[in-house]
């Protein structure tokens, strides 16, 4: 008589050992992208500086430079990484563990958004001195962080794992990057009125407004939990998005 087969493993065990094994692999190799990253943002703001003197503006360029690190390793970084594993059959590994298919996706996810933490701190506290923005809601990027990670996360996997070569892939993810720069860090008001209809759509865009919001002397709490909300919500259908991805590109 054949061997009965072990139970199939839970989702959170499963979630936490996926990312502990890519947080260690990752480490070493993400690290200087991650420098890279803040580099980027804080001489974004410092060339914006001599462009934008303070006000809404100001607000909005700091927040649309914090994200924008969440978006070069989430949505760009992710996108490769999916996209080399489909490539070299990677997946294939993934797909004999006894594991749920959501709990690679958001391990992964989650390994990647933990990068972004200190290098999105960075730039706000920065930003804040350079504009001269009130720090003290910046408590506000313990959730920014997280749900606009998520979301962008949850896109950059579906990029990869969708994308049918692995050139189309960082392709993708480079051009999603280039989106959330364009349309996160340049203020709004300037915007013509066609593209901002294209960042509305930009998952990124709720959480850059909730902290922008939070810099404002009296911010409406309300707004910024909506703002919240909805990025919650993109990140959830993002990463359910990618969980199908994944199971697509597993059983091909």
């Amino acid at each position: 008589m054949p061997a009965p087969l072990a139970a199939r493993a839970r989702l959170f065990p499963a979630l936490v050992a996926v990312y502990r094994a890519q947080l260690s692999r990752a480490r070493v190799a993400r690290i200087p992208l991650l420098f890279v990253a803040t580099f980027q943002s804080i001489g974004i703001m410092i060339l914006m500086r001599g462009v934008v003197d303070g006000g809404s503006e100001a607000r909005s360029v700091v927040a649309g430079s914090s994200v924008l690190v969440v978006a070069f390793v989430a949505l760009n970084l992710l996108a490769q990484y999916f996209g080399q594993l489909r490539a070299s059959g990677g997946l294939d590994h993934y797909a004999t563990l006894p594991v749920p298919p959501s709990a690679v996706v958001l391990g992964a996810a989650a390994a990647y958004a933990s990068f972004t933490v200190p290098g999105t701190a960075v730039t706000a506290v920065m930003g804040s001195v350079l504009f001269q923005l009130p720090m003290t809601n910046l408590w506000i990027l313990l959730a920014v962080i997280p749900l606009s990670g998520a979301a962008l996360a949850g896109l950059g996997a579906a990029l990869g794992l969708l994308a049918p070569r692995q050139e189309l892939a960082t392709l993708c993810g480079q051009l999603g990057m280039s989106a959330a720069l364009l349309l996160g860090v340049l203020p709004a008001a300037r915007m013509p009125q066609v593209v901002s209809y294209a960042r509305d759509l930009l998952p990124s865009t709720y959480g850059v407004e909730a902290l922008a919001r939070s810099f404002d002397g009296q911010p409406d709490w309300w707004v910024v939990c909506a703002d919240l909300g909805v990025c919650a919500g993109v990140a959830v259908v993002s990463l359910a998005a990618a969980t199908w991805a994944y199971r697509r590109a597993a059983v091909r």
